[in-house]
């Protein structure tokens, strides 16, 4: 019972050690939907059509023919893998590449109450997702190189049929021979990599991942989501729908994407303000301009000397001025003079 309590109280413990910084730090009532929710959609109209847009494309490529690469006698002995069923069906990649993430940006807007967190994590996960979506099905449709049971796509019963330059005259379904050369790159691993990927900086940001600090337990929170991207990745090599390049391709992309995606909105997972958005801090600082409308030389020598005597910040940790200098005192003085 003893142990119970005392595993129960170190998980409390870490939970407030990385969020206890992040209290501190926001205002939770400041920037909230109902405040500042619409004019935010309004300033970022431009980008959900874009996104619109991207959703477009995503259907047209995945709706035309990709290029039915050549396919000889010779090449078919490492195209007989059997057909097999996804162990990660088509449906559930949205779901938790998508939908999860965005359930736990839910969670920490519930808790802080930042609309800029909120939106530019949303904004960002799709445009992550969509542009790997874009980018994979391109890809997949340029190349065309057939999928490791391209055999029985092409020949169901068995029975081959070559041309006289040996290439193969196929005799199964459309869909299947359609879908059997869509190999490069893998759909599921680029999308599981972009939208998982994604989740995994986001949460290294808010936990403060690297505070130097040494919490080992924060860098299991934030492999978590890519080791789910892997076991995906490796599924899809499993099923025989994808060759191990095709994987480690897929993978990469995705991981890319979604980084560059992140770092548009949000500063770097190990930077001092890796916990907010850009979005957020720029609001910040043009709150305390505008309750601060005087500019007058006392005021401003004041506020240079509070900056001027302020130790450098940590990752999370506010400033702290020394105690042996007053900034009142030389702001007097300038006025004097």
């Amino acid at each position: 019972m003893a142990s119970a309590s005392q595993g129960f109280f170190s998980f409390q413990t870490f939970w407030a050690s990385f969020q206890g910084g992040m209290r501190q730090q926001v205002d939770p009532s400041a920037h909230t939907i109902k405040s500042h929710g619409a004019a935010l959609a309004r300033n970022h109209v431009r980008d959900w059509l874009i996104l619109l847009l991207l959703i477009g494309i995503e259907v047209v490529l995945f709706v035309i023919s990709p290029f039915y690469r050549f396919v000889g006698r010779d090449m078919m002995e490492d195209l007989k893998y059997p057909m097999k069923e996804n162990t990660v069906p088509v449906w559930a990649v949205p779901l938790y590449a998508v939908l999860l993430p965005m359930a736990v940006f839910l969670l920490f807007y519930m808790r802080r109450r930042d609309v800029y967190d909120l939106h530019h994590s949303v904004l960002g996960l799709l445009f992550a997702v969509l542009i790997t979506g874009v980018l994979t099905d391109a890809i997949k449709n340029a190349v065309g190189r057939p999928r490791p049971d391209f055999f029985w796509r092409c020949f169901p019963d068995g029975v081959e049929n070559y041309d006289k330059w040996g290439g193969v005259v196929c005799h199964g379904k459309e869909s299947d021979l359609k879908e059997g050369h869509k190999s490069f790159p893998s759909g599921h691993t680029s999308w599981s990599f972009a939208g998982l990927g994604f989740l995994s900086l986001y949460l290294s940001g808010k936990i403060k991942a690297f505070d130097h600090k040494g919490h080992v337990a924060k860098l299991c929170i934030v492999f978590l989501p890519l080791l789910t991207a892997c076991l995906v990745g490796i599924s899809r090599v499993d099923d025989y729908w994808h060759h191990w390049q095709d994987v480690f391709a897929g993978g990469l992309l995705g991981l890319v994407v979604a980084t560059f995606c992140y770092m548009q909105f949000f500063p770097a997972p190990y930077s001092n303000d890796g916990w907010g958005s850009y979005a957020y801090f720029r609001a910040m600082e043009e709150s305390r301009g505008n309750a601060n409308p005087d500019n007058s030389p006392v005021v401003q020598a004041m506020e240079e000397g509070v900056t001027t005597n302020q130790e450098p910040r940590r990752n999370g940790d506010t400033f702290t001025p020394y105690p042996f200098r007053s900034p009142t005192l030389e702001a007097m003085e300038m006025a004097q003079k």
